[in-house]
């Protein structure tokens, strides 16, 4: 019983936990990032099709629905919009559907890790 018990709660956590990997914050210097992105203007040319949820519950883990919290410290990734591709770690195309969103690139997958 007590082992079941463990095992549920040790999945509820982790569960919780990986939630946190699509939380963002937008940073107003590059050396603040964790990451550059470039907003590309098409999603054939994106590594991330991102959707921005309304909630953070509702962010996703690492599978691009995004979460843009008010403050850094409740962010899994600080991330810099750059003004150039070459300038970025990952370049993203905002989606209008949750279904489309995900990557294009999965060797960009580590970024936001």
């Amino acid at each position: 019983m007590m082992k079941n018990l463990f095992l549920l709660l040790s999945f509820t956590i982790g569960g919780i936990t990986s939630f946190n990997a699509q939380k963002v914050y937008s940073v107003d210097a590059d050396y603040k990032a964790d990451v550059k992105v470039f907003v590309v203007d098409a999603d054939y040319k994106a590594d991330l099709l991102v959707y921005k949820v309304d909630s953070d519950y509702k962010a996703g883990d690492n599978d691009g629905k995004w979460y843009f919290t008010d403050a850094d410290y409740k962010a899994k990734k600080k991330i810099y919009f750059v003004d150039a591709d070459y300038k970025a770690d990952l370049k993203i195309y905002f989606v209008d559907s949750d279904y489309k969103a995900g990557w294009k690139n999965s060797s960009k997958k580590a970024e936001m890790y």
